[in-house]
């Protein structure tokens, strides 16, 4: 009997154990996420009101890639965290130019209060409904990594050779492919996928911020055709 007990006794403790895990980064995830996304929100603000010139599209993807690798490199140690803090910053830089552009638009900040109300309504959305119903998205990793990857070299096209409406198909497509994205890792986060709470973050966040963008592009053309 005692033996049985402890059978089942053992047997639970294997089962909580991970979950215990997941929630731990789960929790740490968010909260560093919540952080880095003020203070990306504080460099941006600083940026639009200093009204500091865009860096450009290289300076911006030798930037983030550089504080990305970094960042990779660093995740298991504290140093990780200055890396992200680092790397949210320097993107929250480059979005205060683009921001001090919508707002000059006329409902330049209805747009922008759009793009940030229809980001944060996504986000908390898609997040709560990946952990209430604890589905496994990690089918979507594959998709997910391949349609990144064509959206990114179309919006290089698009920017090198100013073609307008490949631009907002670019748009379209990431506001679809970051919505998948958000379900993948916040799964991969609840099932064990993803332990480092550091890179957790950098994804959700990387999702956040280019889905703020692109529904921030959308909306923008949308009211200027008006």
């Amino acid at each position: 009997m005692k033996a049985a007990e402890t059978l089942v006794a053992t047997r639970a403790a294997g089962t909580l154990a991970p979950a215990l895990s997941a929630n731990r980064v789960l929790r740490n995830t968010y909260w560093l996420l919540s952080l880095t996304l003020l203070f990306s929100a504080g460099a941006a603000a600083a940026a639009a009101a200093l009204q500091l010139p865009h860096p450009g599209i290289l300076i911006t993807l030798f930037g983030y890639f550089g504080l990305l690798f970094l960042t990779v490199r660093l995740r298991n140690s504290a140093w990780g965290l200055v890396s992200v803090f680092a790397l949210t910053g320097f993107m929250g830089y480059t979005l205060g130019p683009i921001i001090s552009h919508y707002l000059a638009m006329p409902n330049g900040h209805q747009v922008v209060m759009m793009a940030m109300g229809g980001t944060a309504a996504i986000f908390l959305g898609l997040s709560a409904y990946a952990t209430a119903s604890r589905r496994d998205f990690s089918f979507m990793g594959g998709f997910l990594m391949v349609g990144i990857v064509v959206a990114f070299l179309a919006g290089l096209g698009a920017i090198f050779f100013a073609v307008p409406a490949l631009s907002l198909t670019v748009s379209a497509a990431f506001v679809l492919l970051m919505a998948g994205l958000i379900l993948f890792q916040t799964s991969q986060i609840i099932h064990g996928g993803e332990t480092n709470y550091i890179m957790a973050t950098v994804t959700l966040y990387v999702s956040i911020y280019n889905l703020f963008t692109s529904l921030l592009h959308l909306l923008g053309v949308f009211n200027s055709n008006e």
